[in-house]
């Protein structure tokens, strides 16, 4: 019997084609690798579902401070007592419609003063958000609700009436 001869490979070739087989490998896990990115631009809209509320409240002496938080309690300081006459009390509240994932920081306007509708004026400080900023957007709910607070300085000789006025708040999308 006759045996078949045996073809030798140069080695040359086979380590061309080893580098090239691991080279092509390593690019398939390269772009595997790879996060998604979101589609840019990333569009986020908000809304304003509801403004800042301080309820009623009396002024007894030397003036003070009304403030209600961001998950929606409400205290005093110095000589305002607050009243329960059927006045909402509230924080404020924007509702933010984006893409799951996106990091939002607040920036708050600097304070602002109200007037009144009898005359005289107060200062709004705002407070800080639920969820605390800066924070991700997650999938639900959508729109996903920001709650905001804030602080109300009364004056001494701050005359009864409604208090009215606007704040800047800056959304920042990350």
């Amino acid at each position: 019997m006759r045996a078949d001869p045996i073809k030798i490979i140069p080695t040359k070739n086979v380590a061309l084609a080893t580098i090239t087989f691991c080279m092509l490998m390593l690019c398939a896990l390269i772009s595997f690798a790879q996060p998604q990115k979101p589609p840019r631009p990333i569009k986020v809209t908000i809304g304003n579902a509801q403004g800042l509320q301080f309820g009623a409240f009396s002024q007894t002496g030397s003036g003070g401070t009304v403030q209600v938080t961001s998950t929606g309690s409400r205290s005093s300081s110095g000589s305002i007592i607050l009243l329960n006459l059927g006045y909402t009390y509230a924080p404020a509240i924007y509702n933010i419609d984006s893409e799951p994932g996106v990091v939002v920081t607040i920036v708050n306007g600097s304070d602002v003063t109200l007037t009144g509708s009898g005359g005289g004026t107060m200062s709004l400080h705002l407070g800080s958000s639920t969820p605390t900023s800066p924070f991700v957007v997650p999938r639900t709910p959508s729109p996903y609700p920001v709650y905001i607070g804030g602080t109300l300085t009364v004056n001494t000789g701050s005359v009864p009436g409604n208090y009215t006025g606007s704040f800047n708040i800056t959304f920042v999308q990350q």
